[in-house]
């Protein structure tokens, strides 16, 4: 559904709270019970005053009757003090146990309220993280990191909020409201047109600063998504930041962004500061002229004091039913923006989804996954020149198959289109026979091993990190994956070893130190091919021999497919394919293609000693890539 105003961020919390339905029906009968309890305490101060007070607790159809009525009861030795007494304080205790009854109920509104509206911030996180999970890089990048970040916090915190209010407040101020105005016309109807005059200028206040505050939270919502943003790149950029001595130009950057964020939060707080005083001021002045006028109609008879008290209580509870309405009138604004940027993401149609009916049982399964790419023109969003142009390729079962080529020449996009982080425009991509389209995302990803360029680790134990691709955390298959990547002797001698803190990225690990971990973590699920991708580029010369003599030992019959600039690391390949420019402009054997292709060729002047060019590379597997 798409997005639009006609839509109200209470229409939506109402849709978000449709699982709890039960509990909100709930809280619509302790919001009665808690409004009437509110709505008797006047009465019973009328009575207090009128009978108990003035008519010494005689209770008439007017003071002069009650009069009447006190003179023959004295007359009659009836000891009329305590006969006064007695009824105050019976209707002190009715109107004590009226006051717990409400306190209750709101106390229970509160507890309901506060769970209803947590259940709903954690669905739809869980909603959101879920969409995201989803999510190509291009419909990652189309929102941006930090505004998918802000979305999930800021925002959700915001409808969270609105769904207390919706429940706790909105339903109650106008069953307030409603009982008021029913009350007022009990007790005397002659002085309810201050109470219209009062609701109107309120109504109007309200107006004027919805209409002057609805763009600036718009605009704030964009402004906290850009310094988010920022901060996130000072944050990540730091090393960079100091190495080309940056900071005063980054932090006149953050200033910037903190600046405008700051001056729209300024006009905002500032308008909404007159509400609350504009508020006290109409209802101070609805209490001056009720009095003014309930004095007149005192003076000739028309009410009792009491009745005055009781039409000034009820005009504030209608009053204050308008001022927490006015409440939310300060939170729907920013609300309704999160609404729709939450929506946003939840209604994005995703590029990348499960086929209708997967073909997965019509794979051909081996030891080794098969792999083709059949005339594949690839070209990123946004960008008029195709990545990949015109690509065809074969890996066979078992087979060991190396991209190589210049930096940009499209080496690790065939990666991302393997693993279906983006789809071609043209051509097909056959797995195992079968098009990867038409595979559902859980088999497809599940063929492979994946070593990423960046080796990034996540936050818990070293244990955990291998074991990721894993159901449970496996021991054995730990220690077996990390010895093979040559990471065992340095994780042993951990004080903690398997169970070691890793933080965030793997920061407190060298970058050889990760890219080990990487490749044990896609060792540890035993995929029927490996992607390997910029897998060595940070260890030294002797533990990279070991760990591709190690690889060559222990993958087995499994699929492997490598990118790299490097000739020398890929030389002992059975295929080589060349790139160039998004082409493929070489396709066979190391000598083949010295021979053939003059990019390789050049790749491999540029890189070899003249000696290394006649000589083969040591028959261990070479499983480096680069870009």
């Amino acid at each position: 559904m798409p997005i639009g105003l006609n839509e109200s961020v209470c229409v939506r919390s109402l849709k978000y709270l449709k699982p709890y339905l039960g509990i909100a029906v709930l809280i619509v009968v302790l919001l009665g019970v808690q409004a009437a309890c509110d709505l008797a305490i006047p009465n019973f101060t009328s009575l207090i005053v009128d009978v108990g007070i003035q008519q010494s607790g005689i209770e008439a159809s007017s003071p002069q009757e009650a009069a009447e009525l006190l003179a023959e009861y004295q007359a009659q030795g009836v000891d009329t003090l305590a006969m006064q007494q007695g009824y105050i304080i019976r209707i002190g205790l009715q109107m004590l146990g009226v006051t717990l009854l409400g306190i209750a109920a709101a106390v229970g509104i509160s507890f309901l309220a506060g769970r209803a509206s947590a259940s709903v911030g954690r669905d739809l996180r869980e909603r959101l993280f879920a969409k995201v999970v989803g999510f190509s890089n291009a419909e990652v990048q189309s929102f941006s990191v930090a505004s998918l970040i802000t979305r999930a916090t800021n925002d959700i915190q915001r409808i969270q909020m609105v769904s207390y209010m919706l429940l706790r407040v909105v339903i109650y101020a106008p069953i307030l409201a409603v009982g008021g105005i029913v009350m007022v016309l009990q007790t005397n109807a002659s002085m309810t047109w201050i109470i219209g005059l009062g609701v109107l200028v309120v109504v109007v206040v309200i107006g004027v600063l919805m209409v002057a505050t609805m763009p600036r939270f718009r605009r704030m919502q964009k402004l906290i998504d850009k310094v988010n943003l920022i901060s996130r790149e000072m944050l990540t950029g730091i090393p960079v930041i100091r190495a080309f001595n940056r900071q005063g130009r980054e932090e006149e950057r953050f200033s910037q962004a903190s600046g405008d964020l700051r001056d729209t939060q300024l006009f905002v707080n500032r308008a909404m500061s007159f509400m609350r005083p504009g508020m006290m001021l109409v209802m101070n002045a609805m209490a001056v002229l009720i009095v003014w006028v309930g004095a007149g109609a005192i003076d000739v008879g028309n009410m009792q004091t009491g009745d005055v008290m009781a039409f000034v209580t009820y005009s504030m509870a209608i009053v204050s039913s308008f001022m927490m309405l006015s409440m939310l009138a300060i939170l729907l604004p920013r609300a309704e923006v999160s609404a729709k940027r939450i929506d946003e993401v939840l209604e994005a149609d995703i590029a990348i989804s499960d086929p209708g009916r997967p073909r997965d049982d019509e794979r051909s399964l081996q030891p080794g996954a098969e792999i083709e790419f059949r005339d594949v023109t690839f070209a990123y969003d946004g960008s008029d020149e195709p990545v990949l142009s015109h690509v065809s390729f074969k890996v066979p079962a078992s087979g060991y198959v190396a991209l190589v080529g210049p930096t940009g020449s499209g080496k690790s996009t065939v990666f991302k289109l393997l693993m279906r982080d983006c789809d071609p425009q043209s051509g097909s991509i056959l797995v195992d026979g079968v098009e990867a389209q038409s595979l559902s995302l859980a088999a497809l990803r599940g063929t492979f091993g994946y070593v990423p360029q960046t080796s990034f680790l996540f936050s818990g134990s070293i244990a955990s990190n291998i074991s990721y691709g894993l159901d449970d955390v496996d021991e054995a298959a730990n220690r077996w994956a990390a010895s093979i990547a040559q990471a065992d002797s340095f994780v042993q001698s951990l004080p903690e070893g398997y169970d070691s803190d890793v933080s965030q990225g793997g920061t407190n690990l060298s970058g050889g130190q990760r890219q080990r971990l990487a490749i044990a973590r896609a060792l540890a699920v035993k995929p029927r091919c490996f992607l390997f991708d910029d897998s060595m580029s940070a260890l030294d010369y002797a533990t990279e021999l070991e760990l591709r003599r190690a690889l060559q030992r222990e993958m087995g019959l499994a699929t492997r497919i490598v990118v790299s600039s490097r000739v020398a690391t890929v030389s002992d390949a059975d295929c080589i394919v060349v790139f160039d420019e998004g082409k493929v402009v070489g396709l066979g054997t190391h000598d083949e293609l010295l021979a053939s292709c003059a990019t390789y060729a050049d790749i491999a002047r540029s890189q070899l000693a003249p000696q290394d060019e006649e000589a083969t590379v040591p028959a261990s597997s070479s499983l480096e890539g680069g870009e």
